[in-house]
């Protein structure tokens, strides 16, 4: 049995890769390779991602492209965000390796922590290097060995990956990769005796199933799921950046990002301003062939998520929102949705409360500052968002009351070190920096 892989640009076949029979094998060689690996030195560890980090870079534009084939990316942003993302994780473990291991002593106490063991990781498809590579890099890094079910939709720069781990001369069953669907081949996995932790991204339906999955064998999970983020503006903030910066973080990828501020909630005494500037920006959003150097949106990952998207436009339309953007032409070939701008969302409408993974805003009002709280605390996720104003403090004290994993405080760079995760219907668990490489380790207490 093989599964087809599609380019979203063109429609068409580009690759056939084998479903694996069975996931046990793997399993087992990595249960062979993991103590060998955690008893070499973390020097030793880190030379090896080191080596791994070179390869990507020496081969990113290789690497672009195969993402860009596989789930429709522009090259401009695979080749900036979905590979430069996976190598600065790299570099940012190999340093976390090269200095001195800190360990805790709690009176007669020492603490240390071991690597979980075998660590089973699920990858989606809508950043397919970054995400493995976030998962790969700090689960190495503390001594566990991987097999990696990657995304039947965006399989072939996993395929890559694994080609490039062997150059860089890691041991055999390190790093092991099964293709095949999320069930039967991700439920193998994740229900598997031989799995001592689930690292998952994806949707929170499939979250759920991969967590009851795991109970059984009482395994440790981690699952980084959906969003709804807001972005918050509050009425003295720069309107002109806060709205730029904020569609294009909600069409970043198409859409198709967990992170995406795609609520934008603006006081009700500059609302008229906001959904302008919002129209003016998603006008230039340029739609087509990902490969073209001007396209800013690129089809989206496959068929069926393209038809997802154009439903949830239908229901905001019927549901009573008011489309001030959107509709445009798009090519006849390939899984292509215009960007859609929202204005007059009801808080409690379908396309406010529910992911929708694609280029698709939602602008809502709100009459003051516990009233924009109560909206952006009003979802089941919490996974980011971001808030707006002309006084730091300000937006820092409003952060603070957002019920979510990571907050931009008037466009704040992504941070590579700090914590990402989410809460509720968004997660558990933490990734990148330190927090992402305890989320691999297990606590011990040697009592002196």
């Amino acid at each position: 049995m093989v599964i087809d892989v599609h380019n979203p640009a063109t429609e068409s076949v580009i690759a056939s890769v084998p479903v694996t029979a069975s996931v046990t094998p793997a399993v087992e060689a990595a249960r062979a390779a993991q103590p060998a690996w955690a008893e070499l030195s973390r020097a030793e560890r880190a030379a090896h991602l080191a080596r791994l980090r070179d390869l990507l870079t020496e081969h990113a534009d290789e690497l672009a492209g195969i993402i860009t084939a596989e789930m429709g990316a522009p090259l401009s942003v695979a080749r900036k965000v979905q590979v430069g993302l996976p190598i600065t994780v790299l570099s940012s473990t190999v340093a976390q390796l090269e200095a001195p291991e800190q360990e805790v002593q709690l009176g007669n106490s020492r603490i240390v922590r071991d690597p979980v063991g075998v660590v089973g990781a699920i990858t989606p498809w809508n950043y397919p290097l970054h995400q493995t590579v976030a998962k790969l890099a700090p689960a190495l890094a503390a001594g566990n060995t991987v097999v990696h079910k990657p995304s039947e939709v965006a399989p072939l720069s996993a395929l890559r990956l694994h080609e490039l781990v062997r150059e860089a001369g890691l041991p055999d069953g390190v790093y092991n990769l099964v293709t095949g669907y999320g069930d039967p081949t991700g439920a193998e996995l994740a229900g598997h005796p031989g799995i001592d932790l689930i690292s998952f991204t994806g949707s929170t339906t499939a979250g759920r199933k991969v967590a009851a999955l795991a109970a059984a064998n009482v395994t440790r999970v981690a699952l980084e799921l959906g969003g709804k983020s807001a972005n918050v503006i509050l009425p003295d903030a720069d309107h002109t950046a806060a709205v730029k910066v904020g569609v294009a973080n909600c069409f970043l990828n198409s859409g198709q990002t967990c992170t995406a501020w795609t609520r934008m909630l603006v006081h009700e005494s500059r609302y008229d301003e906001a959904v302008e500037l919002a129209v003016a920006a998603a006008a230039k959003y340029t739609v087509g062939d990902p490969t073209d150097p001007s396209t800013r949106l690129g089809p989206l990952a496959s068929a069926a998520q393209r038809d997802r998207v154009l439903s949830y436009v239908e229901r905001g339309v019927a549901g009573g929102a008011k489309m001030v953007h959107g509709g445009g032409a798009v090519p006849e070939v390939g899984y292509y949705v215009a960007p859609v701008v929202f204005a007059d969302v009801d808080p409690d409408a379908v396309i406010a409360q529910e992911e929708i993974f694609g280029p698709v805003l939602s602008i809502i009002r709100y009459r003051d500052e516990d009233d924009a709280v109560r909206i952006a605390n009003g979802t089941r996720y919490g996974l980011a968002g971001s808030v707006w104003s002309a006084s730091q403090d300000h937006a820092v004290a409003v952060a603070r009351r957002l019920r979510t994993g990571q907050v931009d405080v008037n466009g704040g760079a992504f941070n590579p070190l700090a914590p990402f995760g989410g809460i509720g219907h968004s997660g558990y668990g933490r990734e990148l920096g330190t927090f992402g490489y305890e989320e691999f380790t297990t606590v011990k207490a040697i009592q002196l």
